[in-house]
């Protein structure tokens, strides 16, 4: 008789116990858990898949120098790219997040970033000399946009149906398996695609399976995703309005130190277009040898995932990140004095692997601090202050490996990165266990 009152109550709860709206909305994101663990899975392999063979440091600055002959262009296309990042995701966050439903305008921010990938493909089949240099540069722009604008929308979708718990994991499985198949796809893409022009038009096709891959993701997402609705929204507001809480977000100390140390870091960034270049002193860059470094870096940025991944489910994302800044740091340094392919390839696996970790860890790290209802401003804030930071880093790099040589420029990076492990070590606390004590 207790065993069936007992099961009778298992069944479900009384009126007296219904669930709150926080508990529905958790009950709905672990029932749902596991088509969404597959959609953000899948569109972010095939996403990542695609969108590396345009981000890593390999094939556009190496088109660019091309098309151009400059450090200054390499440096002005990676500029403009990290420009259209930084003035979009302020405006992305404002038109979002007070949506009940964030996917329908996730897809179209998604949509326009693919479609410019797709323009960078059709402007190198079409275009030669200034007009395609031109058009690249402007596509990056708007790349750079829809890019920033992304970010806040996918991962705020990622905050919404994963659990805090499961992100370390999907993200590195995630990367795992789409880094293997971005290697792979680097390396023969430098072989065969641009080592052999194919069609006569080695970078177009590239571009072209870029498109394919990414949008591949994208429909994947649209089927399997099922979003929950919060329980709790912001109230919508003028963006000039909403840009008035900025300094109530920056009271809290931890995050306000990350985000110097993500300024920092992606300061750093400013001599990444020039890696390659910079061991074209050293051995001669042709097909093949751009795919084994395009390969290194993607591969070693793809083995590295797991051990991100469960770093940060397990002991949390500051550690990933200070681990990841660390190494980045020491392959830099390796880089500096690497003058054969061997130890070149080194340097690079190990800036793949320590952008993978940076990556992860710092985007997750940014879901974790404050209030549920401010990710998606936390996000903005954050994505504004890298883009900035990202902006002017190449445009100023591009200028310091003209008047100084990429030696120097290595060496301001290193200096950046450094700058940022200190920060995060002594001023940012673990924001996972500050949540658990307060």
């Amino acid at each position: 008789m207790d065993q069936a009152i007992e099961i009778s109550e298992a069944e479900g709860p009384t009126p007296a116990t219904e669930p709150t709206a926080e508990a529905a909305y958790d009950a709905f994101v672990w029932a749902n858990l596991p088509r969404n663990y597959a959609g953000n899975y899948i569109h972010g392999m095939l996403g990542m898949t695609g969108f590396r063979l345009l981000n890593a440091p390999t094939f556009i600055p190496i088109f660019l120098h091309e098309l151009s002959g400059s450090d200054a262009i390499v440096g002005l296309g990676a500029g403009l790219q990290q420009l259209g990042a930084l003035v979009s995701p302020i405006i992305s966050a404002s038109q979002i997040e007070h949506r009940k439903k964030v996917m329908p305008a996730a897809m179209l921010i998604g949509s326009l970033m693919r479609l410019a990938v797709l323009g960078m493909a059709l402007a190198s089949w079409f275009m030669r000399g200034m007009p395609l240099l031109a058009s690249m540069l402007v596509l990056l722009f708007l790349f750079g946009i829809f890019s920033g604008a992304q970010r806040v929308a996918f991962q705020l979708l990622l905050a919404k149906v994963i659990p805090i718990v499961r992100r370390g994991r999907l993200q590195a499985w995630r990367n795992l398996t789409g880094g293997a198949i971005a290697a792979v796809l680097t390396w023969a893409a430098g072989r065969w695609l641009i080592g052999r022009n194919i069609f006569g038009h080695g970078y177009s096709v590239t571009f072209a399976v870029a498109f394919v891959l990414t949008s591949l993701g994208l429909t994947f997402l649209q089927v399997l995703l099922r979003e929950p609705e919060p329980p709790t929204l912001r109230s919508r507001v003028r963006m000039l309005d909403r840009l008035r809480d900025f300094p109530a977000l920056l009271s809290d100390k931890d995050f306000s130190f990350f985000m110097l140390t993500q300024t920092l870091a992606v300061a750093g960034r400013l001599a990444a277009p020039f890696y390659v270049l910079y061991a074209k002193g050293s051995v001669a860059l042709d097909g093949p040898t751009l795919g084994l470094l395009g390969f290194a870096f993607l591969g070693a940025d793809t083995a590295s995932n797991l051990v991100w991944g469960y770093m940060g489910d397990k002991s949390g994302f500051r550690l990933a990140c200070l681990a990841s800044l660390a190494l980045w740091v020491g392959s830099t340094v390796l880089l500096i004095y690497a003058h054969n392919l061997p130890m070149i390839a080194l340097a690079l696996a190990g800036l793949g692997a320590a952008s993978s970790g940076y990556n992860m860890s710092s985007q997750t790290l940014v879901l974790e601090f404050g209030l549920r209802e401010d990710i998606a401003m936390r996000l903005a804030f954050s994505s504004t202050a890298e883009g900035l930071a990202a902006a002017l880093g190449p445009l100023l790099g591009g200028l310091i490996a003209k008047a100084f040589g990429y030696s120097p420029l290595l060496w301001i990076s290193a200096g950046c990165v450094l700058s940022a492990l200190i920060v995060l070590t002594l001023m940012v606390r673990e924001p996972r266990g500050r949540t658990a004590t307060a």
